[in-house]
């Protein structure tokens, strides 16, 4: 070995170590906060986990439970579906039409794109507040359907028909827009000389966008549903202060479940159980998604 290459494999050995040192703080964060957990998670799942007590090995016997013997597990589970299938079209479609909407014609463009991204970085809980002022009895929208119309509304918040759509309502307006800034971006991308050619051939209104702007921005459409779909799974904080998963259980997610048999039952062992159901069905919605996105998502090549 030369004395030049001895050189460079202790420059690359230094090198190495000074790297390691800037990516161990990131490195010990997710041991800690990710890896560790994760992994007591899988332990915790095929153990009786009581928070106080003694822990004794059960198996698949919590995953048992869950399907044949927990009351409240496929109400959450179809709650989640439910609340999934409503919140993820809507929020698609609607940021999709407002990005389309706020187009290069539209006058303080930005502003109103703020505007709108305002809710997004609203603590949630302010958002979630002023929505239970403005759907409860004595609130705003039933006040104006009382006084100007002599309408009185139901209990939103307290029907059985009606919490849930208050609460895919409220999700849609406060998540509008994050997907909206995704699509804006997209489209700002779109070549000029391929939608002067669209509208040369004809292609106006509905068609343009069915034809032409949505096949060339779908691989964002498909990033923007990912991560919807993904969160509406996860949804906890809406339903938790909005209804508090009522009235009775008609509102009550899957994470929902899963913290109450956590933290209010003390049984961890069937809530890791269940949160590791949770994530099996996101990685199997998504592998789906994945699997059909070759047919309708286009990229440049």
């Amino acid at each position: 070995m030369t004395s030049t290459t001895r050189r460079r494999s202790s420059l690359a050995k230094v090198e190495s170590r000074q790297a390691l040192g800037f990516a161990s703080p990131a490195l010990v964060g997710l041991a800690l906060f990710t890896i560790v957990p994760v992994g007591l998670s899988i332990v915790m799942s095929v153990f009786d986990w009581p928070a106080f007590g003694d822990r004794t090995f059960n198996g698949v016997d919590n995953y048992v439970k869950l399907f044949t013997d927990s009351p409240d597990f496929w109400p959450a589970l179809r709650n989640s579906a439910v609340y999934t299938l409503l919140y993820v079209p809507l929020s698609i479609v609607l940021s999709l039409a407002l990005a389309i909407g706020l187009g290069p014609r539209i006058r303080g463009r930005g502003a109103l794109r703020v505007l709108f991204f305002i809710p997004v970085v609203t603590p949630m809980v302010a958002n979630v507040l002023v929505w239970k002022m403005i759907l409860q009895p004595q609130g705003l929208v039933n006040g104006i359907s009382t006084s100007w119309f002599g309408i009185t509304l139901p209990n939103f918040l307290a029907d059985p028909s009606w919490a849930m759509i208050m609460v895919v309502a409220m999700s849609v307006w406060q998540g509008l827009g994050y997907n909206m800034l995704i699509f804006s971006a997209a489209l700002e991308q779109l070549p000029e000389s391929v939608l002067e050619a669209a509208s040369i051939d004809g292609a106006h209104g509905f068609r343009r966008v069915w034809s032409i702007i949505i096949p060339m921005i779908s691989p964002s459409i498909f990033f923007a549903a990912i991560m919807t779909m993904i969160t509406s799974l996860q949804v906890f904080v809406q339903p938790q202060m909005l209804t508090g998963g009522g009235p009775g259980n008609a509102t009550k997610p899957l994470v929902m479940y899963i913290w109450e048999q956590g933290f209010t039952f003390g049984d961890l062992g069937l809530a890791a159980a269940a949160a590791w159901v949770l994530f099996a069905i996101i990685i199997a919605i998504t592998g789906l998604q994945f699997a059909a996105q070759k047919k309708w998502v286009h990229y440049e090549h």
